[in-house]
């Protein structure tokens, strides 16, 4: 077993254009006024990172460790969210994320693909520069239009979905594989990977890629009435990454699941504030303890309802409270007799 570490925070949700959230120095200053001890990077944030520039220069990234090194941080991770996003999109969503690309790709789904996989690439190389070994990032989807059965879906629509993926995927695989570091795709509605049944088919469609795992958040778990607890007895050996994020799901006779079109503040599952939604993070940390999760515990801030700041700061004290530090030695110590082979085979009934 490991301790698991922390408190850290994904800085996606907290960069803006106004001091402290607009330079690596400052917004790092401030996380670490909040109580954290680690930082989670948004790769195409270019007021925080300069993703090129890290793929390509050691000393660089020398430099982004010193700046959070000067505040008591250290980086987790980096993250792709919005360029694996882009890897495979269904183009009924082609304009919705053209917003994510570079203005020059922008309006060309072909060129936004290539780019977006350039971007994975350069990810790679950037966290192996940084001496990171794991990776966030979203599957992109092909087929989440057709995650409802209606109109029945024709054979093999999702197979080949999930082979055109695979395929997309494969290539950038390989190339974490080169740097020796895992893609932690965080199962996530609107992926093709958004529970455990679709992860396994896309791992089976990747050949069981050992760099393809799984960044585990269960607050997406809560809004698709699934099992967290149990996914991470099924899927312990591939998760690498941990978002700890809260939800609540209230369904109503006017909203359920898919939310009536409402604003998030006014569906039956919305995301909140560490401690004030219906996650069971003592028995979330216990399992993860259990099972030697080797990373860190990352804040992820969404809430209707309070205001980040107030967020931040309680939710850094929430995951310290929730790290178990693993015990050295057993509770029942006090008791052993030591080892006598020839007792123990006495005990047991058996000859000398």
């Amino acid at each position: 077993m490991r301790t698991i570490r922390g408190p850290a925070v994904f800085l996606a949700q907290f960069a803006g254009d106004s001091a402290p959230f607009d330079s690596l120095d400052a917004i790092a200053g401030w996380a670490a006024g909040r109580g954290f001890v680690g930082v989670q990077i948004p790769s195409w944030d270019a007021r925080l990172f300069d993703l090129a520039q890290a793929a390509e220069s050691t000393a660089y990234c020398d430099d982004v460790r010193a700046t959070l090194g000067r505040h008591g941080l250290a980086l987790t991770e980096l993250s792709t969210h919005l360029q694996g996003q882009l890897v495979a999109v269904h183009p009924a969503y082609d304009e919705a994320f053209d917003g994510f690309a570079a203005a020059a790709v922008r309006g060309d789904p072909r060129a936004r693909q290539e780019w977006a996989v350039e971007q994975m690439r350069l990810a790679a190389r950037a966290s192996r520069n940084l001496g990171l070994t794991a990776h966030a990032t979203f599957s992109g989807a092909l087929a989440w239009p057709y995650v409802y059965p209606w109109p029945q879906r024709p054979p093999g629509l999702i197979e080949a979905a999930f082979a055109e993926l695979a395929a997309r995927w494969r290539p950038i695989l390989d190339a974490f594989d080169e740097a020796g570091v895992d893609v932690c795709y965080e199962i996530h509605p609107g992926e093709d990977l958004h529970d455990g049944a679709t992860f396994e088919m896309f791992l089976a469609a990747v050949g069981g890629h050992l760099r393809a795992n799984v960044l585990y958040d269960p607050s997406h778990f809560v809004l698709q009435a699934l099992d967290y607890l149990d996914f991470i007895d099924r899927y312990r050996d591939r998760i690498r990454m941990f978002h700890v994020k809260d939800a609540e799901f209230r369904p109503t006779g006017r909203v359920g699941a898919y939310g009536g079109y409402q604003r998030w503040a006014d569906r039956a599952g919305r995301f909140r504030s560490l401690g004030d939604g219906q996650v069971d993070f003592g028995a979330v940390f216990s399992k993860l303890t259990q099972y030697g999760f080797d990373g860190w515990a990352v804040l992820e801030w969404e809430c209707a309802l309070k205001h980040p700041e107030d967020g931040a700061r309680e939710g850094a004290e929430f995951i310290r409270r929730h790290i178990i530090r693993v015990t050295e030695r057993a509770f029942d110590d006090f008791a052993a007799g030591g080892t006598d082979d020839a007792a123990n085979r006495r005990m047991l009934g058996l000859s000398p």
